[in-house]
């Protein structure tokens, strides 16, 4: 079994459905209420205990997870000095804290396993410095941070810890960024276009495979910096 957090919209539903399609069985944790899928989880990932009771329940159920991957993430566009407090310990709970909690909480279902996958998700504009992107960046910086930490300390029981920086990709992500803004993040990209969300899938994909056992502690820039 797969977990995928903020896997009921954009990249993590695109995500959820990609490993679907190839017969994996996912769980997906949002805040959002989805009825009809039997294998979600409202859950705000900044609770601590909500997360938590969520490991409780599979755990109850005798859920063996295989990957832990983290899709959950807000942007926001503003300049430091400009950025309200609310906004700021909005995005650093979602991106960065969040991030932790479900790694932290989640690990040892994979030690019990003994083995799996981590897979977080920052952005290219931690590598590019992005003007106007400075709280958003701070948080993305930190998740790289983390799992380079994490990475080396999960290696004896055969987890990998990866992160995977897209480059704007068209998604619910990138409302209230303007065109103009994109083609600025694009243009300082290896690979000067925006990103289809298979472009990520594919990259997941290929981390989960058993042929990535040796590929942790790497930040993949998806369009090159």
């Amino acid at each position: 079994m797969i977990i995928v957090t903020g896997g009921s919209s954009g990249l993590g539903r695109a995500v959820t459905e990609d490993l679907r399609q190839r017969g994996e069985d996912v769980v997906t944790i949002s805040r959002r209420n989805e009825p009809e899928d039997e294998a979600h989880f409202s859950c705000d990932i900044t609770n601590y205990q909500s997360l938590k009771e969520v490991y409780l329940q599979l755990s109850k159920n005798g859920s063996k997870i295989s990957a832990l991957v983290n899709c959950a993430g807000i942007a926001s566009m503003n300049l430091a000095i400009t950025t309200p407090p609310s906004v700021t310990e909005r995005v650093i709970n979602t991106n960065l804290i969040g991030t932790i909690f479900a790694n932290q909480i989640f690990a040892p279902m994979l030690i019990k396993n003994k083995g799996g996958r981590i897979i977080n998700f920052s952005t290219i504009a931690v590598h590019i410095g992005l003007k106007g992107e400075s709280v958003y960046v701070a948080s993305k910086a930190g998740v790289e941070g983390f799992s380079r930490v994490f990475a080396k300390e999960l290696a004896p029981f055969d987890i990998t810890v990866n992160c995977i920086a897209p480059g704007p990709i068209r998604t619910n992500l990138l409302k209230g960024i303007s065109d103009d803004q994109i083609k600025k993040i694009v243009s300082n990209q290896t690979i000067s276009k925006t990103m289809q969300p298979s472009a990520i899938t594919e990259i997941v994909s290929l981390l989960l495979r058993e042929e990535s056992r040796n590929i942790t502690g790497e930040v993949i820039n998806v369009g090159g910096v």
